[in-house]
């Protein structure tokens, strides 16, 4: 049966979130599987500092992609409200400006990194040993970062639809062109670093390749010409609402620097090893409350747009009560199978020592963030573009940051690690609280507990 926006917005609530959540979990569990053995393959053919790389590289290619991020989630929380209240010309238009400004910024981003490689990895921690395996590193991916930036933007605009499975697939292809190409291009032909940056690179071309299939023969959504031309107050409406997950990107991407020099001043190149693997574990480990995140988001959006408001307050009460189950079945298993869990990526006892203590304080108040994640993206999706940022920028910004530059002081690497939890706890309690009054003047819950 051919999938249809319509159903957003009339399917029971339970059974549309496991529609658009499952989907998005498995699509962002093989996206996570993808970073995982990729980390794994470098640690074990390249070696420890090669983790330390990527780490630092990471962040400076997922900062410029996420241009594309934050037009796709802006530009579809407008397309969902737009289906929602039947007006498809606006969401045409959306669309195709979408195109025109992720495509642009991500060249110009690129040609920056391209000409300022040294400072800008310099700046992201590429200290030490690390600073040659980061280099080789960097340019190939950076080649293929417009093509993630168009994947990005492309893959949030298939769930405005309300076709999930189609953006799953979008995240599966990818995964399995960059596991089969690093076992081709590091381990059987010897390429070291720069095999492992043109797999990387290889992937992001073959999901784009998917992502235009889709946009060509499979969407409402048709790319028109006329559609190109940049509307002004569209594209300050997709500017406005994806700045927040701009704004929130860029805080990663401080943060990332941040912890990085903070880190090898106190620990060396070791300790950007264990955060390696401890980000990469953040990426894999809570996949499940991400696909509830994004599968939220379109209903939600659509809803709010369709003034079902009942609609959108049941949506946020079942997705932070699920997201808060699976998030606590994951802390338990990080906490019993820490040591198991990192001894998969390396062989250096060192870090094989000092990585699972850090790793359950990082996931230490992981329970709690249901309320955070969905709170946030529920204001996103529906278009209030100033508390979404602000609650978008609460734990990293606001409390993760400052807390990691204080306690070190006082802690040493110690302090880095508690950060975390402290940081999810606050950030919490202040989503929680602006939650909470939304759903109580605003959209008059069935439901008001959280």
């Amino acid at each position: 049966m051919k999938t249809t926006s319509s159903e957003l917005g009339v399917l029971d609530i339970p059974k549309l979130l496991l529609k658009q959540s499952i989907p998005a979990s498995i699509g962002i569990l093989f996206m996570s599987i993808n970073i995982l053995i990729d980390t794994i393959f470098v640690g074990q053919w390249i070696g420890s500092l090669a983790i330390a790389a990527v780490s630092v590289v990471l962040p400076i290619t997922f900062l410029i992609s996420s241009l594309g991020m934050a037009i796709g989630i802006g530009g579809s929380s407008i397309i969902s409200r737009a289906l929602g209240a039947g007006n498809k010309e606006k969401a045409l238009t959306t669309f195709g400006n979408q195109l025109m400004i992720t495509l642009t910024l991500a060249l110009a981003s690129v040609l920056v990194g391209y000409f300022f490689s040294h400072e800008i990895l310099l700046l992201f921690g590429a200290n030490g040993d690390i600073k040659a395996p980061a280099h080789e590193f960097f340019l190939p991916v950076l080649l293929g970062v417009p093509f993630l930036a168009l994947c990005m933007m492309g893959n949030t605009v298939i769930r405005a639809e309300g076709k999930p499975k189609f953006a799953m697939y979008a995240m599966i292809i990818p995964a399995f062109g960059n596991i089969i190409l690093d076992v081709v291009f590091i381990k059987i032909l010897n390429l070291g670093m720069f095999g492992a940056a043109l797999a990387t690179s290889i992937s992001y071309f073959l999901c784009f390749v998917f992502i235009l299939w889709f946009f060509v023969f499979k969407s409402e959504l048709k790319i028109r010409s006329k559609y190109l031309l940049l509307n002004t107050a569209i594209v300050r409406e997709i500017t406005s609402l994806g700045f927040v997950t701009f704004a929130r990107q860029g805080v990663v991407a401080l943060l990332s620097i941040i912890l990085n020099h903070i880190l090898f001043i106190h620990g060396g190149e070791h300790s950007v090893a264990v955060y390696g693997i401890i980000s990469r574990m953040l990426m894999f480990a809570l996949f499940p409350i991400l696909g509830v995140t994004q599968g939220f988001i379109p209903i939600a959006g659509y809803n709010y747009g369709a003034k079902k408001f009942d609609r959108v307050s049941q949506s946020i009460s079942i997705s932070i009560k699920w997201a808060a189950f699976l998030a606590t079945l994951i802390f338990i298993v990080i906490v019993i199978f820490a040591k198991p869990i990192v001894s998969v990526f390396t062989t250096d006892a060192k870090i094989i020592e000092e990585t699972p203590s850090a790793l359950r304080w990082v996931f230490g108040a992981s329970p709690i963030i249901a309320i955070q994640l969905i709170g946030a993206a529920y204001f996103q999706a529906a278009g209030k573009a100033i508390p979404a940022l602000l609650l978008t920028l609460t734990k990293q910004g606001f409390f993760l940051i400052p807390l990691v530059l204080v306690l070190p002081h006082y802690f040493g690497i110690f302090g880095v690690w508690i950060s975390f939890p402290i940081a999810d706890v606050l950030s919490t309690l202040v989503t929680a609280i602006f939650l909470k009054r939304e759903m109580n003047v605003k959209l008059k819950p069935i439901e008001n507990g959280l």
